[in-house]
């Protein structure tokens, strides 16, 4: 079992440096499959969903080498079709090998995804745009099976709602069918953004990513590439937030603002002085009393709006602030069941009708025994622990593992007192 434990009552100063983006490094070890070759990623975050998908791309065939943050894979030689159970429950972003598999080799076999438990995972998205592309599919004993007996051919794909891996998965498998595929009301994340550039320097056609309809020529071939992995947002705001939350002065590198707008929004909407960092890239927070914070109303919506991943860390920030916010949860319904945790310490969060949650500030938190309920929650419970009285614990830590590079000691170098404890002879890459 692995544990952080935290110590309350420290404020955060200094620099703390982003590591390359977690949701854009997974895909692009995917996409890796769509060109036989040597691709090479910097900047990849040495974290427990990039072993996992490591392995699963071992499991079908390809070598890898990680040396420090740089990742090597060939993918020449892939013989097998099939990403196994025990590797994609474990993470439902494996999800996102069925389109480059079955576009490049006619057929792929993927399990049902797995990962945090956060709620109902609609993959429907994923395999209604791969039937328009030409794909058959076929649900069998939890197992997707995906194949294109000829080759998949450009159709127009339309979302009911514009989900992040459905349209990754969509855009990875049409950029070698045959024909013109127009994505409408695709995600605008900025790893779709940043995944279509990677796409295109590979040889693919994509022209509108970003902007919700995405047009993909599809060409014949794609060539292996080199290319960094960029900062990732979520770990951006947690720092920020963290910041905010225990009072203080950091500096957070590499951050970028244009893909934190509504996040710094509310930040400055409650007084926090958020400031784009002088001669290098990175966002400044400067906060000296939390209580003097004014709590703030957030919705959480698909990019650009306030990020479902980092709800729970703003949760936090609004039990030390002044007032009452009101949070409404959009994107996962199972995403409140923090607040449980937060309680225990003392938050007095109240929830609705499953998607609200009123949080009243500011509150005096006690040191308590908690557990991580998934990645970003993990996370918010240590930011809780470092404002509580006493320590905190926070079990199921594996989930933080997951998403987070050197968490602890990034926090530490900032002034905090977390401490990563392996317990009952478990054993973890760390």
């Amino acid at each position: 079992m692995e544990r952080f434990l935290v110590e309350g009552g420290r404020k955060l100063f200094g620099e703390v440096e982003v590591s390359g983006a977690k949701n854009l490094a997974l895909k692009l070890i995917a996409a890796s499959l769509l060109a036989p070759g040597r691709t090479t990623l910097y900047n990849v975050p040495r974290i427990k969903d990039v072993n996992t998908m490591r392995a699963v791309m071992d499991s079908l065939g390809a070598s890898s080498d990680f040396s420090g943050n740089t990742l090597e894979i060939d993918t020449t030689d892939i013989h097998s079709y099939t990403a196994p159970y025990e590797l994609v429950r474990q993470m439902r972003a494996s999800l996102v090998v069925l389109g480059p598999l079955v576009t490049r080799f006619g057929e792929a076999e993927v399990s049902a995804p797995g990962g945090c438990n956060l709620g109902l995972r609609k993959f429907n998205f994923h395999l209604d745009g791969l039937r328009a592309l030409g794909a058959e599919i076929e649900l069998d004993h939890g197992f997707i099976k995906a194949t294109a007996p000829g080759k998949l051919y450009g159709a127009e794909v339309i979302f009911d709602y514009p989900s992040v891996t459905a349209t990754e998965n969509v855009m990875m498998a049409a950029v070698l069918a045959s024909g013109t595929t127009v994505v409408e009301n695709g995600a605008r994340e900025p790893e779709i953004v940043a995944l279509a550039e990677f796409l295109k320097a590979m040889g693919a056609r994509i022209e509108g990513a970003g902007t919700g309809r995405i047009v993909i020529e599809g060409v014949e071939e794609l060539h292996p590439i080199e290319y960094a992995v960029m900062p990732d947002r979520i770990e951006s705001g947690t720092f920020i937030m963290a910041a905010a939350t225990t009072g203080g002065d950091v500096l957070v590198k590499n951050a970028i603002p244009e893909h934190l707008k509504m996040e710094l929004e509310k930040l400055r909407e409650m007084g926090a002085d958020i400031q784009a960092a002088e001669g290098t890239p990175g966002v400044r927070v400067r906060v000296e009393d939390p209580a003097e914070l004014s709590s703030v109303d957030i919705s959480t919506l698909p990019f650009p709006g306030f990020a479902t991943d980092h709800q729970a860390q703003m949760m936090v920030l609004l039990t030390q602030a002044s007032g009452t916010g009101i949070i409404t949860e959009n994107i996962f319904e199972n995403r409140f069941r923090v607040a449980e945790e937060l309680n225990r310490m003392g938050a007095g969060i109240d929830l609705f009708g499953g998607h609200r949650a009123l949080v009243r500030g500011p509150k005096k938190l006690s040191g308590a025994v908690v557990q991580a309920p998934e990645l970003r929650g993990g996370a918010a419970l240590v930011i809780a622990g470092m404002v509580a009285e006493g320590t905190t614990v926070v079990e199921e830590a594996h989930h933080i593992l997951r998403g987070y590079e050197n968490f602890e000691e990034k926090l530490t170098m900032l002034g905090a007192a977390v401490a990563f404890q392996l317990v009952q002879g478990a054993s973890v890459a760390h």
